[in-house]
């Protein structure tokens, strides 16, 4: 067997893993794979290359290696859930010119991707019943092929009813996984969050890296992942970046009522953000047009309510408020192995608070920059800087409030005189009535979901977890592990 030296080539490097002449396109070429997975020819006179980022898996067919690829491409931006996207399928095909340059090639290959650390096993939940409804066809049609042709092993579970995927993670086996991925809006990543907190084994768990792939209305935190890296918001992007297996960590706000805790990875809103968040469900036929369209009619109409908030602003938000104490509910408890995550052993009582009364049109915590695909609420958020930042609206003319909604496609509406914008280690929330209506109260929504109702609010004489009543908000930095593009 005719093997090229590195020295002996031109396309070959002092750490090519190996180097051989093969057929491409019925020539007789030098290729080369080198130690950071780059294969390298040259065909028509001209040198190509593909890059490790770009290999899925390879298959022997015959005497012939098909590499199978997926290629960048550039072009015009695809919304959250549609097809196309940033990559396109090309494979590259070889054929080794000896049996045991085949069985090297293979082996040399296999051995590259599996020190990649990549994902081989993954547990997938599928919600037919988010945004569109368009979940199971993205899955089946955009995301399973991909995840087919990287050889990753899918356990498949479409989601049933609302804490589905929470029920399932927080008793079944994970250690056969090695990530979790939720092809779905921003709910079903919430559930999986929370149920991995309530297990007993919670530290071990939050290791488990989780996966979004955009089938929903908000979409909020794929967008917060892609974006940055200029990529679209599409299954295609979203399925490359838990192929490729990097991962990266997550803050988690413990939201406390008494001994009642809720876990949030994404936000909390109270005021017209929430109001429109959780009212404008009726629309969810129309995917994230919806949260326009009642946005609008919320503004026409708009309400203040009353009430208090305290925080303690990160270093440089000082100036914030007005200096205020906090005595910590003696109900609320730190970590607990046998009952599960409680929040984060931080000494609150010892911190320097800040306060802002109302009455407030909005009050809007964010944990990552983008809440929905269109909604850029936070531009400087951080996944894991240990600080939620805090978007405050006391009052607004309604003229005014109709332009920053234009704005929020790009953050600018931050800037606006009439938004305070600022980073917190703690918050408490302290939501009070309407100003026009003292009995009517409102909505308080953490991650798209009600948390409390208020008196003679929108579905009032539903259940929800917690009541309308004061809360308090601490941040564990980086104790979640998501998926991630870099």
């Amino acid at each position: 067997m005719d093997l090229l030296q590195p020295e002996n080539d031109h396309l070959s490097s002092p750490a090519a893993l190996i180097s051989d002449r093969v057929l491409i396109n019925g020539v007789i070429t030098p290729l080369t794979l080198t130690a950071d997975g780059e294969l390298q020819w040259t065909e028509s006179g001209r040198r190509k290359s593909t890059t490790e980022k770009e290999i899925l898996s390879f298959v022997v067919e015959g005497n012939k290696v098909r590499v199978k690829t997926l290629v960048e491409r550039r072009g015009g931006s695809i919304c959250c859930g549609g097809s196309g996207g940033d990559y396109a399928r090309k494979d590259f095909v070889f054929e080794p010119l000896y049996d045991e340059s085949r069985k090297l090639w293979c082996d040399k290959l296999r051995q590259h991707l599996l020190s990649l650390g990549r994902p081989k096993r993954l547990l997938v939940f599928v919600n037919p019943f988010g945004g569109k409804k368009t979940a199971r066809k993205i899955f089946v049609e955009e995301v399973k092929p991909l995840f087919d042709d990287a050889d990753v092993q899918l356990e498949i579970q479409e989601t049933k009813y609302q804490l589905h995927a929470k029920e399932m993670v927080r008793s079944m086996d994970l250690s056969i996984y090695d990530g979790i991925v939720c092809v779905s809006g921003d709910g079903v990543l919430v559930e999986v969050v929370n149920g991995l907190l309530e297990r007993p084994d919670w530290r071990t768990a939050l290791k488990l890296p989780i996966g979004m792939v955009p089938a929903g209305s908000g979409n909020g935190m794929i967008k917060s992942l892609l974006d940055p890296v200029g990529l679209s918001c599409c299954a295609t992007s979203a399925t490359v970046s838990i192929i490729r297996g990097h991962r990266r960590s997550l803050d988690v706000a413990t939201i406390s009522q008494g001994t009642t805790k809720f876990f949030s990875v994404l936000m909390l809103a109270w005021g017209l953000v929430a109001d429109i968040d959780i009212e404008s469900e009726k629309f969810r036929w129309m995917g994230s047009a919806r949260f326009d369209v009642y946005g609008l009619q919320r503004i026409i109409c708009l309400r203040q309510y009353n009430g208090r908030i305290l925080f303690v602003p990160a270093p440089g938000f000082e100036s914030y408020g007005q200096p205020a104490s906090y005595k910590v509910d003696k109900e609320s408890s730190v970590s607990d192995t046998t009952l599960g995550y409680r929040g984060p052993d931080t000494n609150l009582e010892d911190m320097e608070w800040r306060e802002i009364k109302g009455p407030f049109v909005s009050v809007w915590l964010h944990n990552v920059p983008w809440g929905a695909e269109n909604t850029l609420a936070a531009p400087n958020a951080k996944f894991s800087d240990g600080f939620l930042d805090l978007i405050v609206m006391k009052d607004c003319p309604k003229l005014a409030l109709l332009s920053l909604m234009t704005k929020l496609s790009d953050g600018t509406h931050v800037q606006s005189p009439y938004e305070s914008y600022l980073k917190v280690k703690a918050f408490v929330l302290e939501p009070g009535a309407r100003i026009d209506e003292a009995d009517k109260e409102g909505i308080i929504d953490s991650d798209g979901e009600v948390l409390a109702r208020g008196r003679r609010s929108y579905k009032c004489d539903e259940m929800a977890l917690m009541s309308y009543g004061k809360l308090q908000i601490t941040v564990d930095q980086g104790l979640a592990t998501l998926f991630s593009p870099e």
